[in-house]
């Protein structure tokens, strides 16, 4: 998902998306809150010149430096017990403009890079727990030569991996993609469980030609989750999410996380306050107007990982600088067993049973109205 050059975040359009831009335009209006959501999520905006100093370039606050045999891991992120990410390409075929990988060099990790991390992933130590490996990136659908090669490897070298999950967009930013040459790649590896986190975000998305892709996919046997952001003017609204994930349980994707969206430079126009973020998943999950097999639980990525919103995890506040304290079940002895070159953010406090508690930054309350006037009065 990185496009950044120079701190700049490219804009990248794939030809579908603009293809669906417009027929979004002459179906609904070019003024509608259907346009605004794609036009929103994939056309660089002007708000995006206002960066807070608070703001980041990347996602985690901390690095993580690995190596084994005595070369460097490269692509490789753990934050949890059971799973382990691997990054072999930071390509994509569009760039979402909330991207949490935005700021991210563009890389691509060699064959050789790969085996390695394989390796480690396999490794007895690694081996003792992980058994599930999260291929993102980027979009790992965007090369299925690479991709292939990456299944390989974890087969030949980490035997433990039984679940391979997949971050990818390409259902609904490039459907075609989806044809049988993939297919039949993935339809070779039977003795592994397939699993496919698609990221979308807006009931618009839900285009024939995505649907069909998603089904195609469904019948080689991948399981289809969504986690996603909630982005201001995109589905930051009760009727739009409902919308959302009635359609996700129709076409038989799991509701999974419904993600505040993080604190990225230049970003601060997606992000809604906690407090909304909360409202809206209380009416969600209490309001009974669809299935409760369809609802999300609202979370937040924070710099020791995922944080669901439960009754006491905001410990503490720190209003004058939008910052909350969040109590997590994470043990920083655990963490340093699981991944030995993480290193404690300075935004962690610890529990007196070992357990870390984490600043993470709320979006102040302004208007995306409020920030087009000051990106306007700026230029």
């Amino acid at each position: 998902m990185a496009g950044a050059r120079d701190g700049a975040f490219r804009e990248l359009v794939s030809p579908f998306l603009r293809a669906k831009i417009s027929e979004t335009k002459d179906l609904y209006g070019a003024a509608s809150d259907e346009v605004h959501a794609l036009e929103r999520q994939y056309l660089a905006m002007p708000e995006e010149a206002l960066i807070g100093s608070a703001d980041r370039r990347r996602h985690y606050e901390a690095e993580v430096e690995l190596t084994f045999d005595g070369l460097p891991v490269v692509g490789v992120e753990r934050l949890y017990r059971r799973t382990i990410l691997l990054e072999p390409t930071t390509v994509c075929a569009a760039h979402c403009r909330w991207c949490l990988r935005g700021q991210y060099p563009i890389r691509t990790m060699t064959r050789a890079e790969i085996d390695h991390a394989a390796r480690y992933i396999g490794s007895a130590t690694v081996a003792a727990d992980v058994d599930e490996v999260l291929i993102t990136g980027g979009d790992p659908l965007m090369s299925i030569p690479l991709l292939e090669h990456t299944i390989l490897a974890l087969r030949k070298f980490a035997p433990n991996i039984r679940t391979v999950r997949i971050g990818s967009r390409v259902p609904f930013q490039d459907p075609d993609r989806v044809n049988d040459t993939m297919l039949e790649m993935f339809s070779r590896f039977d003795d592994l469980r397939f699993e496919l986190g698609v990221n979308v975000n807006h009931p618009v998305e839900f285009w024939p030609e995505s649907v069909a892709a998603i089904e195609r996919l469904q019948r080689i046997g991948f399981r289809i989750y969504n986690q996603h952001p909630l982005l201001q003017g995109v589905n930051d609204d009760l009727p739009t999410l409902e919308r959302h994930y009635d359609l996700m349980r129709r076409y038989g994707i799991e509701a999974h996380y419904l993600f505040h969206a993080i604190p990225l430079r230049g970003m601060a126009h997606h992000r809604t306050t906690l407090a909304k973020g909360l409202e809206l998943a209380t009416a969600l999950s209490s309001g009974g107007n669809f299935s409760g097999r369809a609802k999300p639980r609202f979370a937040v990525l924070s710099d020791i990982g995922k944080i669901v919103l439960y009754e006491g995890v905001i410990a503490d506040r720190r209003e004058s600088e939008d910052l909350v304290l969040l109590r997590s079940g994470f043990r920083l002895d655990e963490r340093l067993r699981w991944s030995p070159g993480w290193t404690m953010p300075e935004s962690v406090e610890l529990d007196s049973d070992g357990t870390m508690l984490t600043w993470y930054r709320d979006a102040a309350p302004l208007a995306a109205a409020q920030l087009r006037a000051i990106v306007g009065a700026a230029e």
